[in-house]
């Protein structure tokens, strides 16, 4: 699938190329005096074993807790091999208010209060933590490694997966920026390489770089493993909202769900207060799985209408909450809003892999999360037409998820 657009050059060509500290107009974000562009608060990131999370699979045990209290507070959470990296703990008192205590800086933040289990989450629902032994360790230095070669790559190079055809129609898969439909649209700070990579028997194999040598098997291992831990995770979600099914979102997907695959390189930017690596948005998916670079940060997610930073934590695995996710979840799971900032010193890398349900199928909140004290929130929507929409949106910088709420 294509459009026409306008024929754009790479950031990474135009960052090597600017001689002055300014950026073109178009790159600049209009009243950015308003986007909070200057330095943000470090989020707290609470730490989940994966292998304790699994090991007491009814939902009541400390990990389960903590899956809890970090689905009250962000729509995000951090996956690390290493549970030793934590820097906050969760605690409690005898009324059942939960907490996270900085354990660096005895600062706490309160997160939710529930009487009981039976009790559902209210008021901004969403996911930020850490999950350790979640297995794909073994991988991630491969992939980050054969991603940041890629983008090392002389641009006549690159330019053989692009993703323009014949130099100018704009397709999703393959590599350079977003297509733009508009003089208007504000460009964002970044190149990917975009990949569909599930179904497999759909996959642009030509698009898949083949130097370095690395890239197609680490590509192709790293979806699988965290194909993995995104259904685990997802399992102990719905365990969370007692519904009757546990495999609920994973059954969802469909017999052909797709899975694209993002690289991301931020350059280096001479006015970061006025740019962004990535404007505003939610994702249109089910989850997203996310690996960051663990030289630089950048990433900062909006909660409460303050802009966080979210931290460096190396070999982490970040997931995060998409609007498919929020649609089924009857509004109980928020998908997040969040950005990337720019820097002017240090180039910025990321991989992701967004999950989403088969693209023919319909999603609509589940019957089981709809009562007398709760309407359904969402109308149903074909998610190929949601995801036409969701792109569509991003570009002009909209919410999709506000066109499917009743």
């Amino acid at each position: 699938m294509g459009s026409i657009g306008t024929v754009q050059m790479t950031v990474q060509e135009l960052a090597g190329a600017l001689g002055t500290p300014d950026v073109p107009a178009q790159y600049i974000v209009r009243a950015h005096q308003d986007q909070q562009l200057a330095a943000a608060v470090v989020a707290p990131v609470p730490v989940i074993d994966l292998g304790r999370l699994l090991k007491h699979g009814d939902g009541t045990s400390d990990e389960a807790a903590k899956l809890r209290s970090a689905i009250e507070s962000w729509g995000l959470f951090m996956v690390s091999d290493n549970p030793s990296r934590a820097r906050f703990k969760l605690c409690s008192d005898s009324a059942g208010a939960f907490s996270l205590k900085n354990e660096l800086q005895l600062r706490t933040i309160p997160l939710f209060w529930s009487k009981t289990k039976q009790q559902y989450p209210c008021g901004f629902v969403c996911i930020f933590l850490q999950v350790s032994n979640h297995g794909v360790d073994a991988v991630m230095d491969d992939m980050m490694a054969a991603s940041r070669e890629f983008f090392r790559q002389p641009l006549e190079e690159k330019q053989r997966y692009t993703n323009l055809i014949s130099g100018e129609r704009f397709q999703f898969e393959g590599y350079g920026n977003d297509w733009v439909s508009s003089p208007d649209q504000i460009r964002d700070w970044t190149d990917r390489l975009y990949l569909k990579v599930e179904p497999e028997d759909e996959r642009s194999i030509a698009l898949w770089p083949t130097h370095p040598k690395t890239f197609r098997d680490a590509l192709h291992e790293f979806t699988k493993k965290c194909g993995g831990v995104k259904d685990d995770l997802l399992r102990a979600m719905a365990k969370l909202l007692e519904l009757d099914d546990d495999d609920y979102f994973v059954k969802h997907f469909g017999e052909r769900p797709l899975t694209n695959a993002r690289c991301s390189y931020y350059p280096e930017c001479p006015r970061p207060e006025l740019v962004f690596g990535l404007k505003p948005h939610s994702d249109g998916t089910v989850v997203t799985v996310l690996m960051v670079d663990d030289r630089v940060g950048g990433l900062q997610v909006l909660k409460d209408g303050v802009w966080w930073d979210v931290p460096i934590v190396p070999h982490t695995l970040l997931l995060i909450i998409g609007d498919q996710t929020e649609i089924m979840s009857n509004g109980i799971f928020k998908s997040p809003v969040h950005r990337v900032v720019t820097n002017t010193k240090k180039e910025r890398l990321s991989v992701a892999l967004d999950y989403s349900v088969d693209p023919e199928k319909e999603i609509e909140p589940s019957a089981q999360l709809i009562n007398e004290k709760r309407s359904a929130l969402y109308t149903k929507v074909k998610v190929k037409d949601y995801y036409a929409r969701n792109y569509n949106d991003f570009t002009q910088g909209k919410m999709a998820i506000d066109t499917v709420k009743v």
